[in-house]
């Protein structure tokens, strides 16, 4: 095989690596992870979005800062945290839990109700509507799709999500933190949809909520480029290769199939190559636009009690939308001189619905105020135009506007079984090596 990356395709070497296959890893950029990757010093961020001034000595030491392009966050209970724990990249990483879940209703930020205890303590309902909620949310953590006894009347298979939320009596603005601050949903199209996927994603938020009780997301430490570089490390140690720095001149193909790749002069050979879509362009099309906005805050966000790090969600409702926006912000410390400088990175993100999208996110900066910089990016988003399975080059998606891995995730597995053409298996991405010199266990 041969990968051109970002952050799945790091980890898809590490697996394919992991299952005996013989892996090229190629990038043409001098760092890991491509588009997920983390920026350092600040110096660069500043050129990478074309800002000529150089960061105000107020921010500190520029080499303090690791700022990521695409900041998600996993779900403590997600696949994300299963492929790290099953192939033991966790060794290489440190995580922090995130510290706040909210939701932003009629003009104000209230904490996420996501156990029966929140939801009636939480201020976002009045007290009928609070039972009502709590009696769904009871509903939702007994629900077995293999236990008809638990359906109360709600057929997983012919059952929509709608109907689930008029046979609880759930009023719009419940529904719309449901959907999107618990199910994590960007439109309101699973409304019309069979309701067992959304049931199992409120699910997945209560079950990560239960693992460290804050909220229910992790974020390494020290930035999501640590998590391409955990499963390249993974890929080295079974014997795959990785180039750096390492332009892609052509994809040789004879007879329809990819064969190789050109690069300065010299063909690598291969029978399977994944990329994503920037480096076959012919080969997939434009679905949409997400603009992200990175924010440098030097204070918390308000009505999110201080919190160092959180999530906060515009429902789609309540901004006049179609897609809800997202908030995220992380602490940073950084140092002058011998003083350390508390700043704050806000991102903030939606999919693009009109030819202002700067105006589309204003909503969510309007809660940041007041901000120190801003550095804004949009950017196309992009699906293979077929399956790969004639051509052998599989495609990834591209990265879209949800504020966690499971959509990413989900990209692995189905590429997975498309190279494979079997089933994506945990047990199979078990390390069957035990040292980083690859001896076989004893």
């Amino acid at each position: 095989e041969r990968f051109f990356p970002w952050c799945l395709e790091c980890i898809l070497s590490g697996i394919m690596s992991v299952n005996g296959k013989k892996v090229l890893h190629m990038d043409r950029n001098p760092y890991y992870g491509g588009e997920s990757s983390s920026i350092t010093p600040l110096e660069e961020l500043y050129k990478r979005f074309g800002i000529s001034d150089s960061p105000p000595e107020s921010m500190g030491r520029g080499r303090d800062w690791n700022v990521d392009l695409i900041p998600k966050f996993l779900m403590a209970n997600g696949q994300l945290v299963k492929m790290l724990l099953y192939t033991e990249v966790t060794r290489y990483l440190d995580f922090k839990v995130v510290e706040g879940s909210f939701v932003y209703k009629g003009g104000k930020i209230y904490k996420v109700p996501s156990t029966e205890t929140e939801a009636l303590a939480s201020n976002l309902m009045g007290m009928f509507e609070k039972r009502r909620f709590r009696k769904f949310l009871v509903f939702v953590a007994n629900f077995d799709e293999n236990d008809p006894k638990t359906f109360e009347g709600v057929d997983p298979k012919l059952t929509t999500m709608g109907e689930v939320y008029k046979k609880f009596d759930l009023g719009q603005d419940v529904i719309d933190f449901t959907g999107h601050a618990l199910a994590l949903y960007r439109t309101d199209d699973y409304l019309e949809q069979l309701c067992l996927e959304t049931i199992n994603r409120i699910k997945l938020y209560s079950e990560s909520l239960a693992r460290y009780g804050k909220s229910p997301y992790l974020y390494p430490l020290y930035g999501l480029g640590e998590l391409p570089q955990g499963f390249a490390r993974l890929s080295a140690i079974y014997g795959g290769t990785y180039m750096l720095n390492k332009p892609v001149d052509e994809i040789v193909m004879e007879g329809g199939h990819v064969v190789g790749v050109k690069s300065e002069g010299e063909v690598a050979r291969c029978k399977q190559l994944i990329c994503d879509p920037s480096y076959i362009p012919d080969r997939v099309h434009k679905v949409g636009q997400v603009i992200r906005v990175i924010c440098v805050l030097s204070h918390p966000i308000k009505n999110t009690n201080d919190a160092n790090s959180c999530q906060i969600i515009i429902p789609q409702n309540q901004v006049n939308r179609k897609s809800a926006c997202v908030r995220r912000y992380l602490y940073a410390v950084t140092s002058r001189g011998h003083i350390y400088v508390w700043k704050y990175i806000a991102i903030a993100s939606t999919t693009v619905e009109t030819s202002d999208p700067e105006a589309e996110i204003e909503p969510a900066l309007e809660l940041l105020e007041p901000i120190d910089q801003k550095f804004v990016a949009i950017s196309d988003m992009y699906d293979p135009r077929d399956d790969g399975t004639e051509s052998q080059i599989f495609a990834s998606r591209s990265y879209d506007a949800t504020t966690h891995f499971e959509t990413t995730c989900n990209d692995i597995k189905d590429i997975y079984k498309r190279m494979t053409g079997s089933d994506f298996d945990f047990e199979n991405m078990k390390r069957k090596q035990n040292d980083v010199f690859g001896e076989d266990e004893q």
